[in-house]
């Protein structure tokens, strides 16, 4: 269910989040949002961190696809040290 809500900019540019949409957000000190501004809408964003089992997933297809490319780890080191120069 959608809520809405007013809040205020502070003196020091904070914007606090009403109580019940950090509740119905599951927001919790510390979380990060990206924020997007065009004209007069401001748009938060929760940054999620993948959950350890996606990590994995996306390991196992990262590794999979460097097999099928024929990389190594020779070759990958070889081209970090091109592109971190």
């Amino acid at each position: 269910m959608n809520k809405l809500a007013t809040t205020k900019l502070s003196s020091r540019g904070q914007v606090v989040i009403p109580e019940e949409i950090r509740e119905q957000m599951h927001l919790n000190t510390g979380d990060q949002f990206i924020v997007f501004a065009e004209k007069d809408v401001l748009i938060l964003k929760a940054i999620t961190r993948p959950d350890i089992s996606e990590f994995n997933t996306l390991v196992t297809k990262a590794r999979r696809k460097a097999t099928e490319l024929g990389m190594t780890k020779a070759s990958l080191n070889e081209a970090l040290k091109k592109v971190c120069k």
